[in-house]
């Protein structure tokens, strides 16, 4: 009788133990479909903030009225890509640091800008944050203040 009895639980408890890790079986969802986005009603896509001209001019460290802005060099490719400007001559309107800037100079900005050829800008730059082998490379002291856009000097008179 003992020999029966384990020839009934030796195929018994297979079949059992099949049965069960059958029913707990659990589909598997992405952690996609468990997310509930809090703020769906106060997301804005699509829209950057622009800063306007006063503000632009109170946030930067220098800022520099000038018509000879030039595209120096850029890289594309391999990381962030960014843009190296040339500023030729120009007026000084706003420092924090420096008493005195030597032009020509170079900044850099992390996008391209819109400059036109015949129009004189307002250049608005603060101190350089990150890219230490480019600082020391190219001589790099400013960067592009990073929400400011390209504003016209002929617009203020």
């Amino acid at each position: 009788m003992k020999l029966n009895m384990n020839k009934k639980l030796i195929i018994g408890l297979p079949v059992v133990l099949m049965i069960v890790l059958v029913s707990c079986e659990k589909k598997y969802q992405s952690p996609g479909s468990y997310e509930n986005d809090l703020f769906a009603q106060e997301r804005q896509e699509g829209k950057a903030y622009i800063m306007n001209k006063e503000e632009c001019f109170d946030g930067s460290e220098l800022v520099i009225a000038s018509a000879d802005v030039k595209l120096a060099d850029s890289s594309k490719g391999r990381g962030k890509s960014f843009f190296l400007y040339k500023v030729g001559s120009g007026k000084v309107l706003k420092t924090v640091r420096d008493s005195t800037v030597k032009m020509p100079m170079m900044f850099l900005s992390q996008y391209k800008l819109k400059l036109r050829n015949s129009d004189s800008i307002y250049v608005y730059l603060k101190n350089l944050e990150g890219y230490r082998f480019i600082r020391k490379d190219r001589n790099l002291n400013y960067q592009w203040l990073k929400a400011a856009p390209v504003y016209s000097v002929k617009g203020d008179k």
